[in-house]
């Protein structure tokens, strides 16, 4: 990894003048400062060669999640991480990470600038700019729900979709349901892929009706409830898998105007289990992923790609939350015997 000295015999300057910039003197043209910072990237050059010297810093980025109320589902990912991470010393900042702020500076000469030795980043889609910088980037980085292959610096963590999509299948199975659909959001972020795809190979562990037209996909809620979740009732489905939680809910009154009672119509589960799962009418049954521990395996596998643990990526186990929304698939021998 490059030094200090490094960037300075290589730009023809004093090392004085390359702490400086990376420090953001004002006595620094805003130019020099930039030249410095991309040098210093173009070098592989990190703060975590400098965490003794400028303190222990670490940030969350966060974008297209709410985070700052108990109910919302970005704030025990973040409560999490910081119940890791200030106790180990570390001042951690939440910084929303608009387009903007991503097209401004290059994701290693921003954590440069800024100081941070590493960062936790939350609620990315595939369409960021700072995830073609992820590919390459020397920062240590975790990224909760994406993936960056080959990239030693950088590290997934989030919950076993592929584990919850299974049992949630093998319940519904279980109960009597032979013909399964999916309603999603568009397939816009990595994860919304990870579960579609989740989705059909649980269909196949279990010797169900696997076909491509059992799912639907779209970007508009309205589209999914008013033309996608009325074809698959038409197809004979008797059980709804969701994408997530929100998606499930409005199926839940959908049906109610289509006139399909819930669940001895058609069972309906989420994905994540937040906070209002349990309030719906009936129950939603939801598969849970603990926030809590994934913000704090996100700060573990940051410290450990910071102490050069080059973690790949820790998933965590999903678990299957049982309410009224799901109950045996109507007519069916099995449904009666799970009665």
């Amino acid at each position: 990894m490059a030094t200090m000295q490094d960037i300075a015999d290589k730009m023809g300057i004093s090392k004085s003048t390359v702490s400086k910039a990376l420090n953001g003197a004002s006595d620094i043209s805003e130019a020099l400062q930039k030249q410095v910072l991309e040098t210093a990237v173009e070098m592989g050059y990190t703060k975590t060669r400098r965490q003794k010297s400028t303190g222990k810093k670490v940030c969350v980025f966060i974008e297209n999640m709410e985070y700052k109320e108990p109910h919302q589902f970005g704030y025990e990912i973040l409560l999490g991480f910081r119940q890791m991470a200030e106790p180990a010393g570390y001042q951690v900042d939440i910084i929303p990470a608009d387009t903007k702020l991503q097209k401004d500076a290059r994701y290693d000469a921003f954590m440069l600038r800024q100081g941070y030795a590493g960062a936790f980043v939350v609620g990315f889609s595939l369409q960021d700019p700072w995830m073609e910088d992820f590919q390459t980037s020397r920062t240590p980085t975790v990224l909760y729900d994406n993936y960056i292959k080959a990239n030693p610096s950088t590290a997934y963590v989030g919950a076993d979709n592929y584990e919850g999509m299974e049992m949630a299948v093998a319940y519904l199975k279980e109960l009597g349901h032979r013909r399964i659909g999916y309603l999603s959001t568009a397939l816009g972020s990595y994860i919304m892929q990870v579960r579609h795809k989740a989705f059909f190979q649980a269909l196949r562990q279990n010797s169900l009706h696997a076909e491509s037209t059992c799912a639907a996909t779209s970007f508009y809620l309205g589209q999914l409830l008013e033309k996608h979740l009325p074809r698959l009732l038409d197809m004979g489905m008797t059980a709804i898998l969701c994408s997530h939680d929100q998606i499930a809910s409005a199926a839940l009154l959908q049906c109610g105007q289509l006139g399909r009672r819930i669940p001895e119509d058609l069972s309906i589960i989420g994905f994540d289990d937040l906070p209002f799962c349990a309030y719906t009418s009936p129950p939603l049954t939801t598969i849970r992923q603990d926030r809590i521990q994934i913000g704090k395996s996100g700060f573990y596998a940051l410290d450990s790609l910071m102490n050069q643990v080059s973690i790949g990526t820790l998933l965590l186990h999903s678990s299957l939350i049982k309410r009224s929304s799901t109950g045996p698939a109507p007519g069916g021998d099995s449904a009666r015997k799970n009665r």
